[in-house]
């Protein structure tokens, strides 16, 4: 097994940093993977935003949910669908610019950011680096485009706090490799693999001084009220404001 694999398989999310920056040859080492990214058609479709500042920080610790780790790391990368630079593509081309109302743009720009996000996980932790990626950043969507003046088709997808960690989290038990990975079709019977990996994640948490409760349970609590209604209610009118229309395009091409 090589470096970069087992720097892979022992990943670990830190929420407790201790104030010692981040080098500046590291953190562009870390940046310089994440734009070393794959992208569709090579359309590049992420921004990131670099905060150090300790003001905006603490803002956006706030918006995320009032997380204390943003504001104890040295530094909070934003993670942005990015779609403003392929409209001055267009403009500079006098082409038009449609294909921004297809659900399928908000699909490539997520998954855009997610390599890259990918990647700059995998560098910082290979330097010896922490991370904890922050989903919270779309709790305020609104807000966040203000404090960081994203333009319109610019939209904040994943935010990734970086610095040294304190008080090894330990790694956590994954579900079964059969519940996952599925041998040239789907499997649906999983029932049994989500039982078992219930008692091992309990067995986890139990150890390590968590309250007693299986993954189902946990999951199932998460899922059973939609999130729109609370945490992320700004979601869509974010998409809209920013240019997302997500329209439903018939087969026969008609809106």
């Amino acid at each position: 097994m090589n470096d970069c694999i087992k720097t892979l398989m022992s990943h670990r999310s830190y929420r407790k940093y201790i104030e010692k920056e981040v080098d500046d040859k590291d953190l562009n080492i870390i940046l310089s993977a994440a734009q070393a990214a794959p992208s569709w058609i090579h359309g590049q479709q992420v921004s990131i935003i670099t905060v150090k500042e300790k003001t905006r920080k603490t803002k956006l610790a706030e918006l995320c949910g009032n997380q204390e780790h943003i504001k104890q790391a040295p530094v909070f990368l934003l993670f942005c669908a990015d779609f403003y630079r392929a409209k001055l593509a267009s403009e500079l081309e006098g082409n038009s610019f449609e294909a921004i109302d297809d659900i399928d743009s908000v699909i490539v720009g997520a998954t855009d950011v997610g390599i890259a996000l990918a990647n700059a996980i995998t560098a910082a932790e290979s330097l010896g680096l922490n991370i904890v990626p922050i989903g919270g950043i779309r709790r305020n969507p609104l807000e966040v485009i203000t404090l960081l003046e994203l333009p319109k088709y610019v939209i904040p997808i994943s935010g990734l706090c970086i610095g040294y960690g304190t008080e090894d989290p330990g790694l956590n038990p994954r579900l079964p490799k059969e519940a996952v990975i599925h041998n040239e079709k789907y499997n649906h019977e999983q029932m049994s693999y989500l039982k078992q990996y219930n008692e091992t994640y309990r067995e986890d948490q139990l150890k390590k001084g968590n309250k007693d409760v299986t993954w189902t349970k946990r999951i199932s609590e998460f899922y059973r009220a939609s999130h729109y209604n609370n945490q992320y209610a700004d979601v869509p009118e974010m998409l809209r404001q920013q240019g997302f229309l997500c329209k439903d395009v018939k087969k026969d091409g008609a809106v």
